[in-house]
């Protein structure tokens, strides 16, 4: 059955990522309320790690708030010297998040276990936790790999969702694929144009 925190939870994240991905700074605004609805959707379906970092996930979006809209020297995008412009990590850098990624996730994955049995998938749930983190760190300082990491969120989540029982949100993940696939092509961009 499909509740209304899922539909709220559909909608706003599914408007937080078409802004993102359309380059809009107005995409941290609903942002806000996303991640509060995200606290309720995940504490109905003890989906405990991403429940406990939605506060993190809070202080990366105004993190990136900030960042979009105050750029440093040498950072302004050429058509508004007021917006961060789009850049790309360095093959170390990626492959530093990717371990990154699974160390963090296993070691949450088995404190989750251990702390918390009634989540069905702790390993999961941390695996996802941490690439939307990451996706979000990424996307806070406009890099163009934030996409990759969502399209691997957006896949990740998909199983999670579909795990639990969700019926509606394997669709909206569906949706935030398409999206995910379309901005990284239009970052792409953006990323040629600054350079």
């Amino acid at each position: 059955m499909i509740s209304w925190i899922d539909i709220t939870c559909a909608v706003l994240g599914l408007a937080t990522v078409v802004l993102a991905g359309r380059n809009s700074k107005y995409n941290f605004w609903i942002g806000y309320l996303y991640t509060a609805a995200l606290f309720v959707m995940f504490y109905d379906k003890n989906l405990y790690a991403s429940l406990l970092l939605q506060p993190v996930s809070l202080a990366i979006n105004i993190l990136g708030h900030y960042r979009w809209t105050h750029p440093r020297e040498g950072e302004q995008s050429a058509k508004d010297a007021k917006s961060l412009k789009v850049s790309m990590l360095s093959w170390p850098e990626r492959i530093l998040c990717l371990v990154a990624v699974f160390a963090v996730a296993g070691a949450w994955g088995w404190t989750l276990d251990s702390l918390f049995p009634a989540d069905p998938h702790p390993y999961l749930d941390s695996c996802v936790t941490v690439l939307i983190l990451l996706a979000q760190l990424l996307s806070a300082l406009k890099k163009w790999d934030c996409w990759v990491a969502w399209l691997l969120v957006n896949i990740t989540q998909l199983a999670l969702h579909i795990s639990v029982g969700n019926i509606f949100m394997p669709i909206v993940c569906g949706l935030y694929l398409v999206n995910g696939i379309w901005s990284l092509a239009s970052w792409k961009k953006l990323y040629k144009n600054e350079a």
